[in-house]
């Protein structure tokens, strides 16, 4: 289930998930068939845990909060995309500036949980960043359960807001309550099946 992720260990790549990630193919697949509300709804949702976890570490760095609270304004329609955009870049400059791998994975889940709001393939940002600063804290040869556990959070939560989202009468941004456009992580899946098609 892991092996892809131990091939990128050993090669030594910096982000551990990607799309092919074998452990990840029944949550994209859930992902693949959700509205845009829904999404956003679950990325914000599952970032907190990481935004607790970094600020426990670093609790005078704001901007990873500012991120995720601008972006909820933004889903709601309260501000526009320029100022909710500069936040997410700011949770993404945080990792950069700190010293520090783990947590600075966390910071990036983070700026790909706002950036969901934006478009449904950055939802994936928050696992692969996640899960990769899982693999840093518990080690090479000790992650395979705490990373099944986060993957099973992740399925439970999405399941959730599937079921929910759309119960609770929130305020939205005009732009997320358009259902026709199809879901840009399946369109995305089916242009790369069709390119590995071409390519046979």
């Amino acid at each position: 289930m892991f092996s892809d992720v131990k091939l990128k260990i050993k090669k030594k790549n910096k982000i551990l998930f990607s799309r092919d990630s074998l452990c990840l193919q029944e949550l994209i697949k859930l992902i693949q068939v959700q509205t845009h509300r829904t999404l956003v709804m679950w990325a914000l949702d599952c970032a907190k845990l990481p935004l607790k976890q970094f600020e426990e570490k670093y609790p005078k760095e704001r901007r990873p909060r500012t991120c995720l609270e601008l972006c909820e304004d933004w889903a709601r329609g309260k501000v526009k995309m320029p100022k909710a955009k500069q936040a997410i870049l700011g949770s993404h400059t945080v990792a950069k500036e700190i010293d520090d791998s783990e947590y600075g994975d966390l910071c990036h889940a983070i700026g790909h949980a706002g950036a969901t709001v934006h478009v449904e393939t950055h939802a994936l940002g928050l696992p692969f960043y996640e899960l990769t600063a899982i693999v840093r804290k518990y080690g090479n040869d000790n992650f395979s359960e705490p990373v099944s556990e986060k993957i099973n959070y992740y399925y439970e939560r999405l399941q959730y807001w599937q079921e929910t989202t759309d119960t609770l009468e929130l305020d939205w941004a005009n732009f997320l309550l358009d259902d026709t456009k199809p879901n840009k992580e399946k369109l995305l899946s089916e242009k790369q099946m069709l390119k590995q098609k071409n390519n046979e």
